[in-house]
């Protein structure tokens, strides 16, 4: 089984854009990038007609909505059998939706209650779009990424070799060879079991602070460049001897890597200063006094 001592792990300033979630924000999951010129010249035709259902008509506008729509199993499917399924799924929908309001169902109460959060719910997601996502620019984006970039602290990391034993006298025994001038990577082919780095000569390659387990952390940041382990290192996996190739300073992710948790991050601060001002000037009173300790509960963990 191939060695696993490396643990995810994300940089702080990564971390902060990684936490922010939908849950906080309803109506926001579905937030898409604005579309770009090319994008925009191709935007279905709402007056094109593709199909009728009765008096009904079915058009470009409404098949593309409805191919948005569209369960992820059909993502995968080419686009003329997407739209294919996209029409068949508008035709049936008309046909049980006329068929409902026939027998009045578009009266009843609770499916009218649910009409109107729908509704409520469609109003959120417009408004976000057009007021808060739509309006980050990228360079706002690469301002904040650069801010969090330069308030980092500085962390370094070191790139390393291992080779992986199962007993500590035959880790004493990989130290006597190296002693003796035998090159690292040559034992870590023939002894090492970690079989994922054994075959590389024991290459784990960079990692910083909080990437591998404790042990072999600590022991590999306190070795000088070149050095090795005279003592053998135990692990939950093994005994390990640790040779350090090299040590500097950790490099943050590249901007295109993580500007979309960046945009997600100013999209939330946005939007929180967004809704706490609206709560400011609207009248919002919860009546049930546990109800409400439950919500503020909630805010402030959000």
């Amino acid at each position: 089984m191939p060695f696993s001592i490396r643990r995810v792990s994300i940089a702080p300033f990564v971390l902060a854009a990684g936490l922010i979630g939908a849950a906080a924000m309803p109506g926001l999951a579905q937030e898409t990038a604005k579309p770009d010129a090319a994008q925009a010249a191709a935007q279905p035709d709402p007056d094109k007609v593709v199909a009728t259902v009765g008096s009904k008509s079915i058009t470009e506008a409404d098949l593309a909505l409805a191919e948005s729509d569209l369960d992820q199993q059909f993502a995968r499917l080419p686009a003329e059998q997407r739209r294919a399924a996209a029409l068949s799924a508008i035709i049936e929908i008309q046909l049980v939706a006329a068929d409902a309001e026939a027998k009045g169902l578009d009266k009843d109460p609770e499916f009218q209650r649910r009409m109107a959060f729908l509704k409520q719910r469609a109003l959120h997601a417009a408004l976000i779009d057009a007021e808060v996502a739509g309006k980050i620019t990228d360079e706002e984006v690469r301002a904040r990424y650069d801010k969090e970039i330069a308030a980092t602290p500085p962390a370094n990391e070191v790139r390393a070799r291992h080779i992986l034993v199962k007993t500590q006298e035959e880790a004493q025994d990989v130290v006597k060879r190296l002693d003796a001038g035998e090159k690292f990577e040559d034992i870590a082919k023939e002894k090492s079991t970690d079989t994922g780095s054994g075959a590389n000569g024991g290459e784990l390659g960079y990692f910083g602070a909080g990437q591998m387990v404790p042990e072999f952390e600590k022991a590999a940041f306190a070795l000088e460049v070149g050095s090795y382990t005279k003592e053998p290192v135990q692990s939950q996996f093994g005994w390990h001897v640790i040779k350090v190739e090299d040590k500097r300073a950790q490099q943050p992710p590249a901007f295109e890597q993580v500007k979309e948790q960046f945009r997600s991050l100013i999209l939330r601060e946005k939007y929180i200063a967004l809704v706490q001002s609206l709560r400011e000037s609207g009248k919002v009173e919860i009546a049930d006094p546990e109800l409400k300790k439950a919500v503020d509960e909630t805010e402030k963990a959000q």
